[in-house]
């Protein structure tokens, strides 16, 4: 299993057009990626789910990825975090 930590730094923080673009990312991998924040998950596979984290400027989330693509999942959600939020 692989785990990221990332604090969220777009103004407006996991809003619909970046959380499209994540569902998006995640849904062309294999591997299970679940976000959380403050104690809440949400498979990233899901926009709604995603949407109900509330994930704000500043809200620490941690991303963890586990199957069979899971490195190649993890470089890619990473890369993301950094360029979108």
């Amino acid at each position: 299993m692989k785990s990221i930590n990332y604090t969220i730094t777009d103004e407006l923080g996991i809003h619909a057009r970046p959380a499209g673009l994540l569902v998006k990312l995640a849904g062309g991998f294999q591997s299970k990626i679940t976000i959380s924040k403050d104690g809440k998950e949400a498979d990233a596979k899901s926009i709604m789910k995603l949407m109900g984290l509330s994930a704000t400027k500043g809200s620490s989330i941690t991303v963890q990825i586990e199957g069979p693509d899971e490195n190649d999942a993890a470089k890619a959600v990473e890369e993301f975090l950094k360029a979108n939020l």
